[in-house]
């Protein structure tokens, strides 16, 4: 290990753990207050890795492909209970409690790599097949701690997941486009006569209204997969997966309220907003539930 690796990483074993604030700062409830304590537990645990990876991946100045292998190793050895940074002491228990298979974990710390390295994505597919390795393994892991995994729930979370990602991208757009880091799609921004410099600018105009509209269309469709999968599940389990649902969808709203000017306007749901999504959607769950 280089001195200067080894410097980054001391430096990210002395960082505060600010684990909860961040969270807050989500879309949706990571770990609903609604849960047992211990099911909470394990969701900020597997949050805290997802948070700590993709600040990593975004923010960590210096080798960053290098920080991830890092990660990689350090995954490893929290399964095996001799982890030496807190977030990954933190998940040993719930890996070795749960029996949880390490690909989930490492599918996120390969998205990271693929953000050092690709800033550009052809086509909408292109851009699903990476949020299947950016969003779709924390559905996988949130349904292995729930003990509900089966493959048409993964099928319904995926999209749910690829959703929520896309809603973040959308609200992201400026953010991302200065960090040099364009996720959307090229063929959709050429459709609607957008550069790629129009994403820079002070507010959206027209086109890129128009164009962000579509894809949240796209992402109500991708959203819409958390009715059957939240009506398919348990008490639990159904209340964690309506509080993800109402997040997507009141960000998405938060971006039809702003007139879909994602660059001008800060696009964040309100927490009433959330409530309000998370009370209707689990009812629905529930109901639909008891017909069947």
């Amino acid at each position: 290990m280089s001195r200067k690796l080894a410097q980054m990483i001391s430096s990210l074993l002395r960082a505060p753990d600010d684990i909860t604030a961040k969270a807050a700062h989500e879309n949706f409830p990571v770990a609903s207050r609604l849960l047992p304590r211990d099911i909470r537990s394990q969701l900020m645990a597997i949050y805290a890795f997802a948070r700590l990876t993709d600040d990593i991946g975004d923010e960590t100045e210096g080798d960053r492909l290098a920080l991830l292998d890092w990660l990689d190793d350090e995954l490893t050895l929290a399964s095996e209970g001799h982890a030496i940074h807190p977030a990954f002491q933190r998940l040993t228990p719930v890996i070795q409690d749960l029996n949880l298979s390490l690909q989930p974990f490492r599918s996120l710390i390969e998205a990271n790599r693929v953000d050092q390295l690709v800033t550009r994505y052809s086509t909408f597919d292109d851009l699903v097949d990476y949020c299947m390795l950016s969003a779709a393994p924390i559905g996988h892991l949130v349904l292995a701690v729930f003990k509900v995994s089966s493959v048409q729930r993964i099928e319904w979370s995926d999209k749910v997941c690829i959703g929520l990602q896309l809603v973040e991208h959308l609200q992201d757009v400026g953010e991302d486009a200065r960090r040099g880091r364009i996720y959307l799609p090229l063929e959709d921004l050429e459709e609607f006569h957008c550069s790629q410099g129009d994403l820079l600018c002070p507010s959206a105009s027209d086109a890129l209204r128009d164009l962000i509209a579509m894809e949240t269309v796209r992402c109500r469709e991708l959203l819409a997969a958390g009715s059957p999968l939240a009506s398919a599940l348990p008490f639990r389990a159904r209340i964690a997966v309506a509080g993800f649902v109402a997040g997507g969808v009141a960000a998405v709203e938060s971006i039809e309220h702003a007139n879909y000017d994602v660059l001008s306007v800060h696009c964040r749901p309100s927490k009433r907003g959330v409530t309000e999504q998370m009370a209707r959607r689990f009812t629905a769950a529930t109901f639909q539930k008891s017909v069947a």
